[in-house]
C-alpha cells in the first residue's frame, strides 16, 4: 500500500515517525555490526574453497594488514590526544586501512567469490559510517587541529612515503587490545589450513 501511494501521490494520513537520533543510529548500526561479525566469518569459511597459492599469498597480504594494525595500535594514545605521525600522517584511519588490507587478503585466500562477495558488502555497508562517526567525534573534540589534519592527510588511501616520527609502544599495543587482531588473523589461517588440508 505504501508503494501505492507513492506511485499515485496520495499524501499521507499520519505523520512521519521522528528520524533516529545521530548516537541512537550509531549505536544501532554498531550493534549489527559487531552481532553480523561472527556469522560473517562462519559463512566465509563454509564458503571457503583454498588453495595451497590462495592460503599462501591471501595470508602474506593479510599479514601485511596485520603489521599496519599493530603500528597504528603500537602508537595510538586513545582519548589523550590526536594522532598525527607516524603513520597517522600517511593515512587518518590506518587500523580501518589495516583491517581492510587483512580482509583483502582473506578474500584472496578463501578461493570463493562468494566469500569475498560476502566480506566486501559486510565492510562496505559498515565501515564507511563508522569512519565518518569516527571523524565527527575528532572534529567535535579537536576543532581546528583536527581540520589541519584533515588538509594535510588523506583520508584512506595513504600516501607513499616513508611515515614520519615513527614509535611504536608494545605497551600501546597491548592497552589498545591490537593482540586480537593478530589472533583473528592466526585463527583465520588454521581455519583455512583445516579446509584446504583436513578435507573440512
Amino acid at each position: 500500500m505504501r508503494l501505492l501511494d507513492w506511485a499515485f501521490g496520495r499524501r499521507r494520513t499520519r505523520p512521519r515517525p521522528a528520524p533516529p537520533l545521530a548516537g541512537e543510529s550509531h549505536r544501532f548500526r554498531s550493534r549489527y555490526r559487531v552481532g553480523l561479525g561472527l556469522p560473517v566469518v562462519l559463512a566465509c569459511g563454509w564458503q571457503a574453497q583454498p588453495t595451497s597459492r590462495s592460503l599462501a599469498a591471501g595470508g602474506a597480504i593479510a599479514f601485511l594488514g596485520v603489521i599496519v594494525r599493530a603500528l597504528a595500535a603500537g602508537q595510538l594514545h586513545k582519548h589523550h590526544g590526536l594522532s598525527t605521525s607516524g603513520v597517522y600522517a600517511l593515512t587518518r584511519h590506518p587500523l580501518y586501512l589495516g583491517s581492510a588490507v587483512m580482509a583483502a587478503g582473506f578474500s584472496l585466500a578463501m578461493n570463493s567469490w562468494q566469500g569475498a562477495s560476502l566480506l566486501a558488502c559486510y565492510l562496505a555497508v559498515f565501515y564507511p559510517a563508522t569512519v565518518r562517526r569516527e571523524e565527527q567525534r575528532l572534529r567535535s573534540r579537536y576543532a581546528g587541529d583536527f581540520d589541519d589534519y584533515v588538509a594535510r592527510v588523506p583520508r584512506f588511501w595513504p600516501r607513499l612515503a616513508w611515515p614520519p616520527g615513527t614509535t611504536f609502544s608494545w605497551a600501546l599495543y597491548f592497552h589498545n587490545a591490537e593482540y586480537q587482531a593478530a589472533l583473528g588473523f592466526f585463527a583465520g589461517v588454521a581455519l583455512l589450513w583445516l579446509k584446504l588440508y583436513g578435507g573440512a
